[in-house]
């Protein structure tokens, strides 16, 4: 009876600590893809529209097709849109000892299609990185991603 509570309670320890393990990797993943509801175009148009909705600004929108198209290669179409909410990027503009963050500055989200057909929409985990940067650049870019997601939330599944 005993070797049974005894096993039983070792068999729950190993299904918590595998499970912890499990969604720690899951929360640590450095890139982050999720399939779009939409077709190449309108998951650009769609994720410009909600940025600005969002109070954020579109900044540039690389076309990294027709860069590659110029170069001699072919490949499915890719654009990376940067967008930047102007009171998030001062929080760390605007400290000295803050701005060597500066270079996750602005967000990027990358908008793709695979040989599948399907359009993909992938970002960097930044809140992967909090940990390792200053506190105070940590809460800026663990926001700027939570409100960044309310965006591509919106075209993906």
């Amino acid at each position: 009876m005993k070797s049974n509570l005894f096993f039983s309670i070792i068999l729950i320890m190993i299904s918590v600590i595998t499970f912890a393990q499990t969604s720690s990797k899951d929360n640590q993943a450095v890139m982050i893809e999720s399939q779009s509801k939409y077709g190449f175009s309108a998951t650009v148009d769609s994720l410009s529209k909600a940025a600005l909705a969002g109070g954020w600004k579109v900044t540039m929108i690389h076309d990294l097709q027709e860069t590659m198209k110029k170069n001699g290669k072919e490949v499915l179409p890719v654009k990376v849109m940067e967008i930047c909410s102007p009171g998030l990027a001062y929080q760390i503009l605007s400290k000295d000892d803050l701005r060597d963050n500066s270079s996750m500055l602005p967000c990027r989200i990358s908008v793709y299609e695979k040989a599948d057909g399907k359009t993909y929409v992938s970002r960097m985990n930044t809140q992967a990185f909090t940990g390792m940067i200053d506190a105070e650049a940590a809460r800026t870019v663990s926001q700027a991603f939570t409100e960044a997601e309310r965006f591509v939330k919106t075209v993906t599944y």
